[in-house]
């Protein structure tokens, strides 16, 4: 659906290009999910700043699009408007020795690495392969077998809904396994992470290893949105899901993946409730065999009619 017209009307008087009713499917790992309401790209600090005051004066919902590796949209699409970040806020600098890292939210991870092992600087291993942005990777702690983010996470800089702004360090944000807090409303600019200055040529041996090893053994090549669910404590969200016998199975346009069982596939058609109800499928058919309840690694944003019961349930669930 389109903005409300005194939204569309203000975006316009601040100089912001705003686009209405954009389809978001192919802007997502997936491929899948509706439209938003309003969709812009912003290049500068100053323009976020711009987006936030406005947010809180017209009670605007803002929602910031990483590169959409790890997150279900609804069918119904994404109320208020998405934001992606580029420019000034997607770019890389480096100071000092080992080089503290400043990196915009909206830098893509893959490049980065890329970018990393040419400059020589270390430490950056935990994210190889991880297909998202900077932003996505701190919000998730994003990490590998090699590591996670916080393992070199400094600190992060915000701009809050209202257009302020504020620098918070890396144990400000109760960081653990697949998750981080952030001020409600706020929107990730940059972060810095410190380099750790070893061995460079090790470095690039480990990540080629890992990336070889993800090859292997992940579908690489068909749309997913990586691990689906986090590892449960002391095991493999994959080898339960494989145990419990799901390799294959399919709803919809939504198929487990045949050759990690933590992946779920779009095989050309899925919706978004297609996967959902797949999601929930795998965590009943596993809670019924193992009494394991798996929890989402993956994100769900958006305008859900019936939200998807994907949580822990009580105990007389399982």
């Amino acid at each position: 659906m389109p903005l409300p017209t005194p939204v569309a009307a203000a975006l316009r008087e601040a100089g912001l290009a705003c686009a209405e009713d954009v389809p978001l499917a192919r802007k997502t790992w997936w491929r899948a999910g509706g439209p938003a309401d309003g969709y812009v790209e912003l290049d500068t600090l100053d323009a976020l700043r711009a987006v936030q005051a406005l947010a809180l004066r017209l009670d605007l919902p803002v929602f910031p699009l990483g590169n959409a590796s790890n997150l279900l949209i609804s069918d119904a699409g994404i109320r208020g408007l998405v934001i992606r970040l580029t420019g000034a806020l997607a770019q890389v600098t480096a100071a000092g020795s080992p080089p503290l890292l400043t990196i915009g939210a909206g830098a893509k991870l893959v490049p980065l690495i890329t970018r990393a092992q040419r400059e020589g600087w270390t430490g950056l291993e935990p994210l190889a392969g991880v297909p998202g942005t900077l932003g996505g990777a701190v919000c998730m702690n994003a990490g590998t077998r090699l590591g996670e983010l916080r393992d070199v996470l400094v600190d992060v800089h915000l701009v809050l809904r209202g257009g302020g702004e504020q620098t918070l360090p890396r144990d400000a944000l109760q960081m653990r396994y697949r998750h981080s807090v952030l001020p409600p409303g706020a929107v990730l600019a940059s972060a810095r992470l410190q380099t750790t200055g070893a061995d460079p040529d090790q470095s690039r041996a480990e990540i080629a290893e890992h990336l070889a090893y993800r090859a292997r053994t992940q579908p690489v090549d068909v749309p997913t949105c990586g691990s689906t669910f986090r590892n449960p404590p002391g095991d493999s969200a994959g080898r339960l899901i494989e145990a419990t016998g799901l390799k294959g199975a399919r709803i919809g346009g939504a198929v487990v993946s045949d050759k990690h069982a933590n992946f779920l596939v779009n095989t050309g058609d899925a919706t978004a409730s297609d996967l959902a109800a797949l999601i929930r499928h795998i965590q009943q058919r596993v809670a019924d065999a193992h009494g394991v309840w798996l929890e989402p690694e993956v994100h769900f944003a958006g305008d859900w009619a019936a939200p998807p019961a994907l949580g822990n349930p009580s105990a007389r669930d399982i």
